[in-house]
C-alpha cells in the first residue's frame, strides 16, 4: 500500500497548527526518547509539546485505521447533505471500543444526527443492549432510523426522543446506563456532565465529542461562549473526584471519563 497516498488528502483536513500566542509557551519535542519523555514528565500542568507534522500525520492515520462499511457511508453522506458533521471513523471506532469494553447494555446519546455515531455505539454494545438517542430534530432521527436499519440492527435496538436534551434527560432513569455520549450544544456541555453523572453506574463511562472546536480550545484569542464553556467542562472533568479521565486525540477531540465506583 503507497501510505503517502493514502494520507495526502488526510493532511489537507488536518487543523492548522497552534496560535503565535500559545506557541510561545510550548515546549518543542527534541532529543532522544528518553529525554523527550524526561522533559514532558517535568512539564508544567495544561502545557503541551509543539505538535509536529509527523505527528499530525501520525494521527491522520491513526483516524482512518480501520474501513467504514456501506451503511455507515451511507449515513456519512445523508449527513453532509443536511450539513451536519458526524463523527469522525477514529472517534466512532473509539466510542465502540468503549462500548464494548463496558459490555454495555445501555447508552444514552445526545445528538442522534444521521445515525453515524449511534451505529458505531450499537456495534459496541451487547446484543440485547438498547441505545436511547436524544434529538431536536425527528427529521434527523428518521434519517437514523434508515441507517440503523441498513447497518443490520432490528427495530427495538434503538429508542428515539425528540427534543432538547436539557428537557429530556432529566426524564431517564438514574444510575441506569453504562455509557452516556453527548455530541450536542456545546454550550450546554456542563449541564450535559452534571446529567450524565446521575444517569451512569458506577464504572459508567461519559464522553464528549468535539472537544477540541476546530483548534480553538487552546487558542489565545478571544473565542465564543461555546468554546469558553467547552474549557469549564474540560477542568471539571480533569479536577473531579468522581471521574478518571482521559483525553482522546480522535476526529476533533473526544474527552471520556469513568465514573468511580
Amino acid at each position: 500500500m503507497d501510505l503517502g497516498r493514502t494520507l495526502r488528502p488526510l493532511r489537507r483536513r488536518l487543523p492548522p497548527g497552534p496560535s503565535p500566542a500559545l506557541s510561545q509557551r510550548l515546549v518543542p519535542s527534541a532529543g532522544s526518547r528518553a529525554q523527550r519523555i524526561q522533559s514532558a514528565s517535568r512539564q508544567p500542568r495544561g502545557q503541551e509539546r509543539v505538535i509536529t507534522a509527523n505527528r499530525q500525520t501520525s494521527w491522520a492515520f491513526a483516524d482512518a485505521f480501520l474501513a467504514e462499511d456501506d451503511a455507515l457511508h451511507r449515513a456519512r453522506e445523508r449527513a453532509r447533505e443536511t450539513g451536519l458533521s458526524p463523527v469522525s471513523p477514529g472517534t466512532g471506532s473509539a466510542l465502540r471500543l468503549l462500548a464494548a469494553t463496558a459490555e454495555a447494555k445501555a447508552v444514552a446519546e445526545i445528538g442522534t444526527g444521521t445515525g453515524v455515531s449511534g451505529i458505531y455505539l450499537l456495534q459496541g454494545m451487547r446484543p440485547d443492549g438498547v441505545l436511547t438517542t436524544v434529538d431536536l430534530e425527528p427529521e434527523r432521527q428518521q434519517f437514523a432510523r434508515e441507517a440503523f436499519r441498513a447497518a443490520g440492527f432490528a427495530a427495538n435496538r434503538a429508542r428515539f426522543i425528540p427534543g432538547g436534551a436539557l428537557d429530556v434527560l432529566p426524564r431517564l432513569a438514574d444510575g441506569g446506563y453504562d455509557l452516556v455520549f453527548c455530541d450536542g450544544d456545546r454550550a450546554e456541555s456542563l449541564e450535559y456532565l452534571a446529567e450524565s453523572l446521575r444517569l451512569l453506574r458506577p464504572g459508567g463511562v461519559v464522553c464528549f465529542e468535539g472537544v477540541f472546536t476546530d483548534g480553538r480550545t487552546v487558542d489565545s484569542a478571544a473565542q465564543p461562549v461555546e468554546v469558553l464553556r467547552v474549557r469549564e467542562l474540560l477542568r471539571a472533568v480533569r479536577e473531579s473526584a468522581e471521574l478518571l479521565p482521559t483525553l482522546l486525540p480522535v476526529g476533533d477531540g473526544l474527552l471520556c471519563a469513568v465514573r468511580r465506583p
